[in-house]
Order: C-alpha cells, then sequence, then structure tokens
C-alpha cells in the first residue's frame, strides 16, 4: 500500500468518533462470527476431563501441557460471555465451569491461598518442569522454578468473581475460590508496591521474588483493584506506580521528555507526567502495548469511575496505536501488544513512543525505535528524526489489540480487522483469529493464545452483550472501594 492512500486511510479513520450507542450494533454480524470462531477455539484447547485450557492451540489442533491461572481466568469469563451471546446452553456454560471449579479446589497452591502460576492443562498438577524444554531434549537439566504471580492470580481472580457473580448455580463454589486469595502476601510495605511474584522458597529474596510492579498503565492494576476492594492492599499503593518517570537530568536515559507537574493523592507525590505523542499528550505504558493499556478496562469501567484520567489516556492510547500503524510505520494495519512471533517464539510488541522501556518494545521484529532524546541537561541528548515508514520492516500486528480498542474506535477497529481477515490467507477461520501476522511477509503465525482469544472474548462480550464483563466483575463492593479512589485523579494526558 503506497503511503499516500496510507495517510488518506489514517485522516478517515480518525475523523471516527469515540463509541456512541449509534455507531455500535448497526451490523452486528461480522463481531458475532468472530465471537463464535474465537470461543471455538476455546473449546478445542480445553481438555474435557480436567476443563482447563492449554496456554496455547496449533493449527493443527495440537495442545501446549502447560497452562497458568491467567489461561484459566480467560476460559471461564470466555465461557460466561459465549452463554451471553447465545453461542452456548446455560446447561453447557454451568456444565463446563462446573468441571472447571472442580480441578481448581483440587489445585497444589501456597501462600494466602495464592496459585502457582504453572500447571498440566490436562490434569491440574502443578508443573515442575518446562515442558518445551522437555520435548525438545528429553534429557536437558531441569531448571525449572514453579512461583506465585500477583497479576495472573489477579486474572483468575477476575473468572471466579465474574462466574460468582453471573452463574448462580456456581455462584457459592467460585465465591468461595475468590474469598481464599489473599492478595495482601505480595504487598512489599517499604515499597507500598506488590511482587512481580513469590517463590514459596525464598519469599524474600530478591533474585527470586522480585519486587515490583510499579507503573500506572499496566495490566499489573488490576491486583490494586483487587486487593483495595477486599481490604488487602492499601489505597496508595495505587498512587505509588509512575505515571511517567519524573522530569529531570537524572532522568536523562527515557526515550522522550515527559510534560506534567506533581499532585499529591492519599499522602503520595504524583508527578502527572505524559509524552508528546502527535499532537497528544499520553500517559505511557511499559512498552507502549495495548494489552497494558486496555485488558483492564474490560473488567473496570475506568471511563466512567476515572473521567480526568482513564476517560482521557484510553481513547488517546488506541489513537497513537492506529497512527502508528497507519502513518509513523506505513502498514496500512494496526494493532500492537504481545503476542506469539509468526515465524515462532514470542515478543513484545507495541508502540515506542508511548513506552516507558529505554530499550524498547517496538511494533516490528527488526526493532526499530525512536529517540526523541533528552535536551536541556548537560549531558542530554539531541533529538532524533523519526524513522520513515521505510524502516518498519517485519511489523507484527495481533488481532486482540485492535479488539481491546472497539469502545474507543469501534468503526475503525472493525475496519482493521476486516482489512486483516482479508488480505491475510489462514489469519482468520474456524477458530477466529490466530494470533498475529508479518504484515510484510505476510507470515501467519500457527498458534492461538488462550489469553489472547480470552481478550477478544472480553471484548465482544461488553460490545454485544452489554458490558457483561464490567456488570459482573465490577459490582457495588469493588465501586465503593475503587471509584472513590481512582475517581481523583488528573492525569497529564490531553488532546
Amino acid at each position: 500500500m503506497r503511503l499516500r492512500s496510507i495517510a488518506a486511510l489514517a485522516a478517515l479513520l480518525l475523523l471516527v468518533p469515540v463509541a456512541t450507542a449509534s455507531a455500535r450494533g448497526s451490523n452486528d454480524d461480522d463481531l458475532r462470527d468472530y465471537a463464535r470462531g474465537t470461543w471455538a477455539s476455546f473449546v478445542a484447547m480445553t481438555d474435557a476431563d480436567s476443563g482447563l485450557p492449554a496456554d496455547t492451540l496449533r493449527q493443527d489442533g495440537a495442545r501446549s501441557v502447560q497452562t497458568s491461572t491467567t489461561n484459566i481466568g480467560a476460559y471461564m469469563w470466555s465461557a460466561v460471555v459465549a452463554r451471553r451471546l447465545g453461542i452456548i446452553s446455560r446447561r453447557e456454560l454451568v456444565n463446563r465451569v462446573s468441571r472447571t471449579l472442580g480441578t481448581l479446589e483440587g489445585m497444589e497452591r501456597s501462600m494466602g491461598g495464592q496459585y502457582f502460576n504453572w500447571y498440566d492443562h490436562r490434569t491440574g498438577e502443578k508443573l515442575t518442569y518446562w515442558p518445551p524444554d522437555r520435548e525438545r531434549d528429553p534429557n536437558a537439566p531441569n531448571t525449572f522454578r514453579n512461583w506465585l504471580s500477583s497479576v495472573d492470580n489477579g486474572w483468575l481472580a477476575v473468572g471466579l468473581r465474574v462466574v460468582q457473580n453471573s452463574v448462580p448455580e456456581l455462584s457459592q463454589r467460585a465465591g468461595d475460590l475468590y474469598r481464599s486469595m489473599d492478595f495482601g502476601v505480595y504487598y512489599v510495605p517499604e515499597r507500598n508496591l506488590v511482587r512481580f511474584h513469590i517463590d514459596p522458597a525464598a519469599p524474600t529474596d530478591p533474585a527470586l521474588s522480585p519486587c515490583c510492579y510499579d507503573t500506572a498503565v499496566s495490566e499489573s492494576r488490576i491486583v490494586d483493584y483487587i486487593g483495595i476492594s477486599r481490604g488487602q492492599l492499601p489505597p496508595k499503593t495505587y498512587f505509588q506506580r509512575w505515571r511517567t518517570f519524573p522530569d529531570g537530568c537524572d532522568w536523562g536515559w527515557q526515550e522522550t521528555r515527559p510534560v506534567g507537574v506533581t499532585r499529591t493523592y492519599y499522602g503520595i507525590d504524583v508527578f502527572e507526567g505524559a509524552y508528546p505523542y502527535r499532537g497528544s499528550l499520553v500517559v505511557p505504558s511499559w512498552g507502549g502495548s495495548m494489552f497494558e493499556a486496555l485488558m483492564v478496562d474490560l473488567f473496570v469501567p475506568e471511563s466512567d469511575w476515572a473521567p480526568r484520567s482513564w476517560r482521557v489516556n484510553h481513547p488517546l492510547t488506541v489513537r497513537a496505536q492506529m497512527l502508528h500503524g497507519l502513518l509513523d510505520a506505513g502498514y496500512g494495519y494496526w494493532g500492537f501488544s504481545p503476542a506469539n512471533i509468526p515465524e515462532g517464539g514470542y515478543a513484545v510488541y507495541g508502540v515506542d513512543a508511548i513506552g516507558l522501556d529505554p530499550n524498547g518494545n517496538p511494533s516490528n521484529e527488526d526493532r526499530t525505535l525512536v529517540d526523541h532524546g533528552y535536551p536541556g541537561c548537560p549531558d542530554g541528548r539531541p533529538a532524533q528524526p523519526d524513522p520513515p515508514p521505510s524502516a518498519y520492516t517485519n511489523g507484527v500486528v495481533t488481532p486482540h489489540a485492535a479488539f481491546l480498542a472497539l469502545p474507543y474506535r469501534p468503526q475503525g477497529a472493525r475496519a482493521n480487522l476486516r482489512r486483516l481477515a482479508r488480505d491475510f490467507p489462514g489469519l482468520y477461520g474456524p477458530w477466529g483469529f490466530r494470533d498475529s501476522v508479518n504484515v510484510q511477509s505476510k507470515r501467519v503465525s500457527d498458534f492461538y493464545l488462550s489469553l489472547d482469544q480470552g481478550m477478544i472474548m472480553g471484548a465482544l462480550g461488553n460490545e454485544l452483550g452489554g458490558d457483561v464483563l464490567r456488570r459482573a466483575f465490577a459490582d457495588g463492593r469493588l465501586e465503593r472501594t475503587v471509584r472513590p479512589v481512582i475517581g481523583i485523579e488528573e492525569f497529564g494526558a490531553s488532546r
């Protein structure tokens, strides 16, 4: 696609307003078809006896041995969506999720009732080895250590809460498991933050149980919301995270100099910084990816509860993703998030210009990065020209990222998904979208990832099913405890 036509397309898409009632639902046949296919992938990747989904499903039907707590949560909320959209019956929903809960009730746990991160999806047994390593070399030495992940347990808890509040037949069982999980075990008082994960054999060893999640635009904020709502984390934890790193020469290694002011919340001084990007100010995530910014929004109505922060920033994140794909890189497509590498493996993809990581999370395999410099300091780097579109070779687009944009650019997201399905044979099929595509070589991933399929089902459930997941998760208790915390903040984001 020539740059001129890409620029015209970008201009057209960016004229589309943020979602309104009239913009949604004029013809939802495409989205309903996507939902049926995506649910079919969950059916294919889920063990009939254990009720646990595999981490990955290959296009030939082969499933990985391993699964994670996030995958299990994603399967449960996706089953609720499938019922809400009429894809499965109520009886099938109850039977499927009952089987999953039965396995969860018998799985090995540790501190605070927290689950380990990796299990055999066929049996629910805790993994003591890494299956892909064993498959490559049966005689390889085993150095695998399983751990308790705060964010992965958070997504499992989300799935349990969704079931508790939307499937009466299973409410008691799901609620018992949810209540048994104490997220306070991850809290580090001297940092006022939560650990990435804990090795139960060495819970205070910084090498094996490292501290901490410390950026606000991160999928890990779901742990803050759950912990605050249950009295397991103090509200001030939410404000201890960076919006951007501070403005100052001591922080001059940043790729972009932030703009912002300092405000105080719950006794914490917060630098409300943002990065300039194409005429806007965006509060960045670590990697500039869609899922960091918008996965939590599938379950918590952040734009409603935080009108001066998330309501401003979420549409700007989507805008940046669109502009990067269509103008900066000239791919003709957009949607950048951690995903399967089309040729094999896994990598983190994002829009480097709205990412905090100084090493960059670029949108392409060849790692084309930006560096806006840090002028005004004795050792400050001069600004570098942004790379031309021709520099962005082997760009990787992942469909789940476009689905996350549905609440904010519904027509643009649908158009992008239609082009992806049309232009890349094999990307869309009976099991929905495969995980990613190299938009220049046209190499399509061989895999479906249950986490990313879960985000697609979540986005479709909310779009077609009246915010089914937000209503199920963000109940009265969460609103009473979390809304007053996030509602008082004013980000530096603006357009």
